[in-house]
């Protein structure tokens, strides 16, 4: 989710995180290497980015920007938006948010997951308390159990034990790094999943 240049590298990323890049970094290097584990073990991938373009802005996200001196990220077409260090490959449907933080806001991406007989999303990418989390907000609302890869997401604002617990709390997220042979496996009682449930990753 949202791995993209104007989010993961460069001055501004520098700043927000005070000398802490790694964390960023980490999230990257971790998620690509969630893919290459779901494309083995023949798990959905799905990919999520964010378009910011002033167009796409309501404008109460304009006034924001305004009053607080922030300018559109990831603008379409442009550097900021490609992906940073990962890619999808042919056949992966890829997603995009215009100026939204919720991946169920998109046009098709829960019909996407519905059609498929998904019941069970793993999240990795940016950021587990801005995107990953308003994401598994609703996707739990809207039935789909949730898994956030600690080892393959960070936090933006809030400190990451502080919004992984939020969500385990609220949303009964399960918690995981990509080594636990649990990841992948839906969560709940076995007898509840239809047989055609299978799992994504944004």
């Amino acid at each position: 989710m949202d791995l993209q240049n104007d989010f993961c590298i460069g001055p501004a990323v520098a700043s927000r995180y005070a000398g802490r890049q790694s964390l960023v970094d980490m999230a990257v290097m971790g998620t690509a290497r969630a893919l290459d584990v779901a494309r083995t073990l023949g798990v959905e991938v799905i990919f999520v980015r964010f378009h910011g373009d002033i167009e796409y802005q309501g404008l109460s996200w304009r006034d924001r920007d305004l009053n607080l001196g922030k300018r559109p990220k990831c603008r379409a077409g442009t550097w900021g938006a490609e992906f940073h260090g990962v890619s999808p490959v042919p056949g992966e449907r890829v997603f995009t948010k215009q100026a939204r933080f919720d991946a169920f806001l998109t046009d098709g991406f829960e019909e996407h997951l519905i059609r498929g007989g998904v019941g069970h999303l793993v999240f990795a990418g940016l950021y587990t308390d801005v995107c990953v989390d308003s994401t598994a907000r609703t996707a739990f609302q809207q039935g789909f159990h949730v898994t956030v890869l600690t080892d393959c997401t960070t936090s933006l604002h809030l400190p990451d034990d502080t919004i992984r617990r939020f969500m385990h709390t609220v949303y009964g997220a399960r918690l995981r790094i990509l080594d636990d042979p649990e990841t992948w496996s839906p969560p709940g009682r076995r007898e509840d999943w239809p047989t055609r449930s299978r799992t994504a990753a944004p």
